[in-house]
């Protein structure tokens, strides 16, 4: 079994960390755009571009399905990927786990980029799937980029003004941006030193792993032996994981091939 995992950068690595906890012995291809990021400034039509590139280098490979890693590239090229891929690829988008979040009501958080922050998609969502919880909307400037280069003071300054901006009775912070994942420990740490209680961090990766499991017919075999190889696809280049990468450790356990803990 061989599953794809796509994105502009890093954000990626939770969701193909959460694939190989799931099935340690699916091969695994990450495609990425150094040469084209960051995706999130560019027009929906230079992004589905660039995302139709990336998808087809990782559709060379013949995957049996391809996961968007990437919550910008799902609202905007999730589409297209599907009408050049389907049905012999499925493609498996990334939706922020708002549902899960919102289950018993209460308030709670969702961080974002700005660009995402207040968006129709976002507030479609909210309206869908929060029932009676009540949502604050927190921006995130400068925490998507902060993470893909591993600047950790700029990662520690846009975590702290989000946990300032976040109200303080919150129960849960869902993390609409695949590369906050990454950094789910430093947000714990955040939001602790604010004097709250403890707040549940929401991600996507882990279902988004799953639903492409359900997607291929395949079951979650998370005692097999750590078979799986790594193919890492650099704008279509075949090539190793950044640095950057190697900084987190879902990163560093995808290029050992060892055990992964559980993510968010």
């Amino acid at each position: 079994m061989k599953i794809a995992l796509m994105d502009s950068g890093i954000g990626l690595l939770p969701a193909a960390a959460a694939v190989r906890r799931l099935r340690p012995d699916a091969d695994l291809v990450i495609s990425s755009d150094p040469d084209g990021m960051p995706w999130g400034p560019r027009t929906p039509e230079d992004l589905t571009e660039r995302a139709l590139a990336v998808a087809r280098a990782a559709a060379a490979h013949a995957p049996d399905a391809l996961i968007v890693g990437c919550n910008t590239a799902t609202v905007h090229a999730l589409p297209a990927l599907r009408a050049a891929l389907e049905p012999g690829i499925p493609v498996i988008g990334t939706v922020p786990a708002v549902k899960p979040a919102a289950v018993g009501g209460g308030k709670v958080a969702i961080w974002a980029t700005p660009a995402t922050t207040g968006s129709a998609y976002q507030r479609g969502l909210i309206r869908d799937f929060a029932g009676a919880a009540e949502v604050t909307e927190v921006p995130c400037p400068g925490l998507a980029d902060a993470v893909e280069h591993g600047d950790e003071d700029a990662v520690r300054a846009a975590v702290a003004a989000a946990a300032a901006l976040t109200p303080p009775d919150v129960r849960a912070v869902v993390l609409g941006c695949t590369h906050y994942e990454l950094v789910a420990e430093p947000i714990r740490a955040a939001l602790r030193r604010t004097g709250r209680p403890p707040v549940v961090l929401r991600g996507s990766a882990g279902a988004v792993a799953a639903q492409a499991l359900r997607r291929i017919g395949a079951q979650a075999t998370p005692e097999a032996a750590p078979t799986g190889t790594l193919t890492v696809l650099l704008s279509g280049r075949t090539g190793e994981l950044t640095r950057a990468a190697l900084g987190y450790a879902e990163g560093r356990g995808l290029a050992a091939g060892a055990p992964l803990a559980h993510g968010v």
